[in-house]
């Protein structure tokens, strides 16, 4: 097998695993409630098809061969090297393993959906149970490690482990902390005005149009409603997002979709050229946390965006925001309280949100708590951490779809992209000229193309670590953040 042979069979797996990921989408958007168990049937089909692609003890020689190639560029030894490390990773599954994994995934989805309805914990907890027991399995067949947990977390964030995420989040702990005390002692901010009534129609119209504005493309995506907003890639030239509203809670939409636009921006600037390969892949889901973090708190949650869009919104909305101003606003929409909902959470309280969620999958991987333990093991950890108790499951453990997906070593992304994302905007405000004055004048256009050439167009070219390193001269700091957020802070309470 050559190079060329080799990028025509990764896309045709590739193919069959956006295939895929079009079931995944419409299962969340559009399935009849009674259509569940065939389309995890057919989700798990393509899925040991996948598997077994990718597993061919022919493909894996052919990819040892390939890698010594002396005539391969470096990005294409790369991607090779790349493929066979994750044929390396496959062959440690199954087919029978495979199958169940996707089984299990589709029922614990469908069970979290149902506990949502009834707002009744237990009607979830036997589908996880079963999925953690998995997880588990699939830990340990990935090999040993320092701990079971690292080669969950290797998924999503290559290189990542327990002992380094440890060290972050202790960090996280002792210079956040200071802030949020800081924060919370300026005057009481009244956002009383973001909970009146939003009609749902205008609601979606202006969700739609900042989407636009920031650069999303609508002939090669769209938006839809989820239970769990969520962006899902076929290629890059057809990237979706959902989002949810809340008639009663503007934020809600606002946040979803500018989060979920930031992640499909990265997706949509993914070389065309080198679909199926890691070239045309995403780095890391850090990387991808950088993108939806940066544009939903260090783009849109700053003055110079508002500056162009408050007109607009007040415009579409002039009952509701008649008298408030855009001081008001700004203070509103950063205001620093502690909640339960992860993703309606404030800058510096979300991550001990992510916190949270982090050392309860570390302590369920390594089976030191159970599953059965897990609502009172919650209560009490936000309890703690932000001195409340959810008042019910759909506030409490039922609120993040990720479980439901199997999704473990995902929610510690969350916090290093947002920690990424204010480095990579630090850089970017030196190297565009007066980009805040243009972000004021409501032109996004030029960080857009910035994010463009510096990392999705790098596609998993290097490691995330490697890539911050190449962009901002340093690998991954916490001060840009918390020099981002005093400055903000300073701006907004003089």
């Amino acid at each position: 097998m050559d190079y060329k042979a080799y990028k025509a069979y990764m896309s045709k797996i590739a193919d069959i695993g956006h295939s895929i990921a079009v079931l995944s989408w419409d299962k969340e958007v559009n399935l009849p409630s009674g259509s569940a168990a065939f389309r995890s049937q057919q989700v798990a089909t393509l899925s040991s098809i996948v598997h077994e692609m990718l597993t061919k003890p022919s493909f894996g020689e052919s990819l040892k061969d390939l890698v010594e190639d002396p005539t391969l560029t470096n990005k294409e030894k790369n991607n090779v090297q790349l493929t066979l490390k994750e044929y390396k990773k496959a062959t440690n599954f199954d087919e029978e393993f495979v199958i169940k994994r996707s089984m299990l995934t589709s029922k614990a989805f469908h069970a979290w959906l149902d506990a949502r309805k009834k707002n009744d914990w237990q009607a979830y907890r036997p589908a996880l149970e079963e999925l953690v027991i998995l997880k588990r399995e699939e830990a340990r067949l990935l090999g040993d490690a320092d701990h079971p947990y690292d080669n969950l977390l290797d998924i999503y964030e290559p290189g990542m482990t327990v002992q380094k995420l440890d060290v972050i989040f202790k960090d996280v702990k002792n210079e956040l902390l200071p802030l949020i005390k800081k924060c919370t002692s300026y005057e009481k901010v009244d956002d009383s005005f973001l909970t009146q009534s939003y009609d749902e129609e205008k609601q979606w119209a202006y969700g739609l149009e900042v989407l636009e504005a920031i650069g999303y493309d609508f002939t090669m995506g769209r938006q839809d409603k989820s239970t769990h907003p969520f962006t899902t890639s076929f290629s890059p030239q057809d990237v979706r997002v959902t989002t949810r509203v809340n008639e009663h809670d503007f934020s809600d939409m606002l946040w979803s979709s500018i989060h979920e636009g930031g992640h499909a921006l990265y997706e949509q600037g993914l070389p065309i050229s080198e679909y199926g390969l890691p070239s045309g892949s995403y780095m890391s889901l850090g990387i991808h946390e950088s993108q939806s973090r940066l544009w939903e708190n260090n783009v849109a949650r700053d003055f110079a965006f508002w500056e162009y869009q408050f007109p607009l919104l007040k415009d579409r909305f002039p009952n509701q925001l008649a008298d408030v101003s855009l001081h008001d606003f700004m203070k509103a929409i950063n205001n620093i309280e502690p909640n339960l909902i992860r993703t309606e959470s404030d800058e510096l309280h979300y991550h001990f949100h992510v916190m949270i969620r982090y050392e309860i999958e570390k302590k369920l991987i390594e089976g030191s708590i159970e599953v059965s333990e897990l609502k009172e093991y919650w209560n009490d950890a936000y309890d703690d951490y932000l001195g409340l108790r959810p008042k019910d499951d759909l506030t409490g453990i039922l609120q993040d779809i990720h479980w439901s997906h199997g999704s473990f070593g995902y929610f510690p992304t969350y916090s290093l992209g947002s920690f990424y994302a204010a480095q990579f905007y630090e850089q970017a405000k030196q190297d565009i000229y007066r980009l805040e004055e243009k972000l004021s004048n409501g032109d996004s256009s030029e960080l857009l193309s910035w994010l463009r050439t510096n990392i999705h167009s790098k596609g998993h070219t290097m490691e995330a670590e490697e890539l911050c390193k190449e962009i901002t001269g340093s690998g991954l700091k916490l001060h840009p953040f918390i020099n981002y957020i005093e400055r903000k802070f300073n701006r907004l309470y003089s």
